[in-house]
């Protein structure tokens, strides 16, 4: 048996690779046991900041990338052990071996896993920063935590970036990269010149608050409800239904109209009744209408009735009145019912209507 254990197969005895076997297979048994017993640890810490997260929520993020990281590290520190053999260290591309191709993958997966780590970490403290903005019922801190939490993957993407440039290049080229930068800056700014205005347009959103997830806007031809707020563009969810993007630029500069921040509707109705009524029924289809509009709990003080003008065929009513109702449905059903109501008192008097204009203003 240790005669078979001894022969040696490409430069390695045969018992060395059945200790990476068994020791890969021992990891690959424990790891989920192994990450679920550092997740716990560090969710006995992390609860002391953030009591309302949930371990489950905790252990989703966490345990898959621990899972890679110490499958991929294990495997790493034991074949380490093993001797490459020269005849399979063939050159692959342009002189460069298998052996060197080979750690330069393992750098990269190894690289790939502690940055999906850093990344789930990054989704736990914005989750944890969520559950506490929910608590005070504030959309504001949520949008910013969507912004921050993109901000900052971002920023782990480029460094991501560096790190798989010095892996395979070199570090000789990542110092000429950081040297050229201070060259190359204003050149790379022209070329970036439209996603640095709508980064810093994003920064002039979030701090002066123009709106907010959730407003309803309207800028230019667009309106809808605002359903994010990103790095370069803010989308919104349109009266359509559609998805439209608009650079965050756009929504600086644009004469923009937040419709949530609206505290009254107005609404003015002329009312064309015919020449021929007699005056006592249009002094008393004045004060009917007053007096409709002032029994009314959802139309607001300030209204007005008033017989605006006349012609040789018609007499003009103009009826002026806000309303606090803000919500599309419950407003047009207030106007059903005002509208029922005038129309029951021009039919009480019997004043014929000869037509009417209806126009909506909101502010």
């Amino acid at each position: 048996m240790n005669n078979m254990l001894d022969q040696v197969i490409l430069g390695n005895p045969l018992q060395n690779y059945f200790v990476l076997a068994i020791v890969l297979l021992f990891v690959s048994m424990i790891k989920r046991y192994l990450s679920q017993w550092l997740a716990n640890l560090l969710f006995k810490e992390v609860r002391r900041w953030a009591p309302d997260i949930g371990q489950q929520e905790f252990s989703y993020l966490l345990l898959r990338p621990l899972e890679y990281f110490f499958l991929l590290v294990a495997f790493m520190l034991t074949i380490d052990h093993l001797n490459f053999p020269p005849q399979a260290n063939i050159v692959i591309y342009n002189g460069f071996r298998l052996k060197a191709i080979l750690g330069t993958l393992l750098e990269l997966a190894l690289s790939v896993s502690i940055i999906w780590i850093i990344l789930r970490v990054i989704d736990f403290v914005s989750l944890m920063i969520s559950k506490s903005a929910d608590l005070l019922h504030d959309k504001t801190d949520n949008q910013f935590i969507v912004f921050f939490r993109d901000f900052f993957k971002a920023i782990v993407f480029i460094f991501g970036a560096i790190a798989f440039i010095r892996i395979l290049f070199g570090a000789v080229l990542v110092n000429k990269i950081i040297a050229g930068l201070g060259i190359g800056a204003a050149a790379l700014a022209l070329a970036a010149k439209e996603s640095i205005e709508n980064l810093i347009c994003s920064f002039i959103i979030f701090f002066d608050k123009p709106f907010r997830v959730g407003d309803t806007v309207r800028v230019d031809a667009y309106q809808g409800a605002v359903e994010k707020i990103g790095l370069r563009s803010t989308r919104i969810r349109t009266q359509d239904k559609t998805f439209v993007t608009v650079p965050n630029k756009k929504m600086v500069d644009s004469i923009l109209d937040n419709l949530s921040l609206r505290t009254q509707q107005r609404v003015v109705i002329r009312l064309e009744v015919a020449g021929d009524t007699a005056a006592d029924k249009l002094l008393k289809v004045l004060q009917d209408i007053k007096q409709l509009l002032q029994q009314h709990d959802k139309v607001a003080d300030g209204f007005i009735v008033n017989l605006h003008d006349f012609t040789s065929t018609t007499y003009v009513f103009q009826i002026t009145y806000l309303t606090n109702v803000i919500e599309a449905a419950p407003f047009n059903q207030l106007r059903s019912e005002l509208n029922f109501g005038f129309i029951s008192i021009l039919e009480k008097q019997g004043v014929k209507l000869s037509s009417t204009t209806v126009e909506i203003h909101e502010k």
